[in-house]
């Protein structure tokens, strides 16, 4: 995919994203794509920004690279952090700066 951008996953915000577990896979909601602050950089290949993926599961995953697939953006691996548990279950983040 290259490097992938805010652009890239502003559109997908609501749709669904499938962690590759090996046998099976465990489905994520985009819940959020949204810019962080510039630090201004020489040589930035892209404006940093955060991604917010929701899972219906109360299993924490532990932070590392995933594989993800999505029907619009096709697979790509993305490092996720778990940083919220709720009734609904996990939120984890994805940081690109």
């Amino acid at each position: 995919m290259g490097l992938v951008t805010l652009e890239h996953f502003a559109g997908c915000v609501g749709s669904g994203f499938d962690i590759d577990m090996g046998e099976s896979s465990l489905p994520l909601t985009l819940s959020e794509a949204r810019p962080l602050p510039e630090s201004g950089f020489a040589g930035m290949r892209r404006s940093p920004f955060s991604l917010m993926f929701r899972s219906g599961s109360q299993v924490v995953l532990p932070q590392k690279l995933y594989r993800l697939k999505n029907a619009t953006l096709g697979q790509m691996e993305i490092f996720l952090v778990p940083v919220a548990r709720d009734k609904a279950g996990i939120v984890y983040q994805a940081i690109f700066n």
